[in-house]
Order: C-alpha cells, then structure tokens, then sequence
C-alpha cells in the first residue's frame, strides 16, 4: 500500500475544483479547495442520485467558502434529500449548516461529537457547529429515487465515524477511514487502534466492488485495500516492539525510526498514531508507560 507525503501532491493548478465530475452513473463529486498534507488534493463532496440526491461530506468552510455556493450551483433545480457526513472533523462537516441554511435540506448521518484532541493537524478539531437532525445508528438507510445509502458504523479514526454503503454500485464511501492516497492518522484521546483494525476486518467481510474515500482517488480492489490497510498497522505495532526491546523507549524517537524520510512536519501526526498503538498494546497489557499518563517514555511490560 503505498503512502504519499506532502512531496506527493500532485499540482493542483488545473484540478477540477467547484465543478461537478460524473464518476458513476448514480454519483457527482465534487472537489472543496482545502489542499493540504492531510486532505492531499482536497476534501472530495459526492452527490448521490439524480433530482432527489444526497450530498456526502459537504466539506469545509474556512479553506474555500466558495464550495457551498458550488454546490448550490450545481444542484439548483434539485432536491437535497439528506445532508450527510461520515465524522465530525473541520474537513468534513462544517459546510454541512451554510448548506442546509441555503437548501433547506436535513443534515442526517454521524452523531455530533466535539473533544480535547492534542494532535498536530488541523483537521483533527472537531467541528463545533455540527448540528445533525438525525443521527444514523449502523445499519439505518436514507433513500431516493434509484439509490439508498445504509450506514456502516466504522469507528476508529474517530469514535462517530461512518461509511456509507450505495448498495445499487456496490460502492462504499469510506470517508477517512480508508483513503486513497495515505493511511489514515488514529489520534488519541478520541482515536482507537484496536477499534480501527475491528472496523478494517469489518471491511474485508464485505463484497464492496469501490471505494469512494474523502481524499485521494477511487479504489478498485476494496478488500486487499482493506487488507493492505490491517497489515501496515500490524506492521507498525510489530515495529514499535522490535525497537522497544532495542532500547527506543520515548514517542519521538520511535517515530524516527519507523518513519524514515518522512517530512519532519508530518512527525507530530505521525506521533499520534504510535501513541494509538501504545495505548491498545497497553490496553492488552503488553507494553507499560512511564508514570500515570500516556506520555512519550514506554517499556515492555515485565
């Protein structure tokens, strides 16, 4: 599974942004301007249907105020059925109000959730203003004319993330949780390792044909993705033991070691992530951190 830096992203100059892109026969994306190295080209805002529609993540405000009018633009003599959203965070939700102000369309996906998050990345504050008219428990349906869109409870990059099923394509939108350009940052408190790999195994059962993810382009082979995915943290937490039994007990120095030639601004990001990994090998009783919190020194349970 290969994972892109901020050396990767690709030049945006000519990218499609505020225009609709036919993908499939059932869904419209729609690219908000907030390029970064943690949204890569932009948060990716899909229409689902046809006159009546359904508008997934709709993204954004601070980075590209614009993207609501886009969309309105877009779908004016159109319907929206349900405004949805598979998580809470800045990149993702908080177009979702301006949208419904303009629309008068319902916002109806995730629960709301607001949290303390120490990580480094702006896209991980919560979206205060994320105000749902229902929330969507795992396995509830929103439909229209031709297509229907069931949740999928996928916690783990944050505790209310969800994926959306368009069970007429067979595709999933998988929002942060599987993305097509990186592997997704677990940040604790809100984060969960060991809830994360649950909801990768949850994915590997399904006959998903493509993935539709926030970020990064469509993945055709959902279930090696998947698989990919489960592996690499496997892989890390095997990394963080190997170089615990070697003597690297403290957060940055671990990241230095497992994350050769990663731009050192992403290192705070990935700190988090081994910290998620920490807490569950704790959480199993294998690993012990130095003092009452989880701070940077770790041991090997004895």
């Amino acid at each position: 599974m290969a994972i892109y830096y901020l050396m990767d992203i690709p030049d945006i100059t000519n990218l499609p942004y505020a225009c609709a892109e036919n993908i499939s026969p059932l869904i419209r994306r729609v690219l908000a301007r907030n390029a970064s190295p943690f949204s890569y080209t932009g948060t990716q805002t899909y229409i689902v249907g046809k006159s009546d529609v359904a508008v997934i993540d709709p993204g954004p405000l601070g980075d590209d105020p614009a993207h609501v009018e886009a969309l309105t633009d877009i779908l004016a003599g159109e319907r929206i059925v349900a405004i949805m959203c598979t998580h809470t965070h800045r990149d993702h939700s908080p177009a979702a109000e301006p949208l419904k102000a303009a629309t008068g369309a319902p916002i109806i996906g995730c629960a709301p959730l607001v949290i303390e998050d120490s990580g480094p990345r702006a896209d991980l504050a919560f979206d205060a203003t994320y105000t749902p008219d229902q929330v969507l428990e795992n396995g509830e349906t929103v439909c229209g004319p031709g297509w229907s869109l069931r949740a999928l409870a996928t916690p783990g990059h944050t505790s209310n993330h969800l994926c959306f099923a368009l069970n007429e394509e067979q595709a999933l939108f998988t929002g942060d949780h599987i993305m097509g350009w990186s592997t997704t940052v677990v940040s604790p408190p809100d984060g969960d390792m060991a809830a994360y790999m649950r909801s990768l195994e949850l994915l590997m059962a399904r006959d998903d044909r493509i993935y539709y993810p926030a970020h990064g382009p469509a993945m055709t082979t959902p279930q090696r993705t998947a698989r990919a995915h489960l592996a690499h943290r496997k892989q890390r937490e095997a990394q963080i033991l190997k170089l615990l039994r070697e003597g690297v007990d403290e957060i940055p120095a671990l990241v230095a070691r497992m994350y050769v030639g990663l731009d050192p601004r992403l290192h705070g990001a990935a700190g988090r992530s081994v910290l998620a990994h920490l807490i569950d090998l704790h959480d199993r009783d294998v690993v012990t951190p130095d003092g009452d919190n989880y701070g940077d020194n770790w041991s090997l349970t004895k």
